[in-house]
């Protein structure tokens, strides 16, 4: 019984990536759209907060998110579940692995990438960047490195939020985009547009 489901769970999401790549010029623009200005965000915050402070917003990983949540946004690795769950669960497990094991590099930047696939497992929140948002905990710059608890808050929580907001806008931009992709999220927006409607 696994085995067919691992299988048909293969096939679902060969079929989806098939599909996503069967896009036309308008879906080119909303995907450059919507990753520029959510990108643009966190850079601009970066940019106007680096000065100041030793705050870093905008982390590799973000760049892979945006892949996810603007180019293939049907995929269920790139759900709001998965986006927020995916780099929160990451970070903390990052952070954490880093305060047990310090100055042992060997150690953590594998601890940290593993323990984070495992638990985005369990927590059903499986987002490859979250990979990503792990690694760079253990082995940025010391300035990520000394934020501790904080690099889960910002930047990784705070640059989530960013790209899924941005995401939630330019991705129901047109009727061919909907995200996410939720049979519940889909009866609401139906709901209400059948409300607006009658008006």
């Amino acid at each position: 019984m696994p085995i067919k489901k691992i299988k048909r769970g293969y096939r679902t999401t060969k079929y989806i990536l098939y599909k996503e790549t069967l896009v036309d010029f308008k879906e080119h623009f909303w995907a450059f759209l919507g990753s520029f200005i959510g990108i643009g965000i966190i850079a601009y915050l970066q940019s106007r907060q680096l000065p100041d402070s030793d705050v870093v917003f905008l982390i590799g990983s973000f760049g892979a998110s945006s892949v996810l949540v603007y180019g293939v946004i049907q995929s269920p690795l790139a759900q709001p579940r998965n986006l927020i769950g995916g780099h929160l669960v990451s970070a903390i497990i990052g952070v954490t692995v880093l305060k047990i094991f310090p100055d042992v590099l060997w150690i953590t930047a594998p601890m940290a990438v593993s323990l984070s696939i495992v638990m985005m497992q369990i927590t059903k929140t499986l987002h490859p960047p979250g990979g990503a948002t792990a690694l760079i905990a253990v082995t940025g710059s010391p300035a990520i490195k000394n934020m501790g608890y904080w690099y889960v808050i910002s930047p990784v929580l705070s640059g989530a939020l960013i790209l899924l907001i941005v995401a939630l806008i330019f991705n129901n931009m047109t009727s061919n985009r909907q995200y996410p992709n939720h049979k519940k999220y889909h009866k609401l927006r139906a709901h209400l547009r059948g409300k607006f409607l009658k008006r």
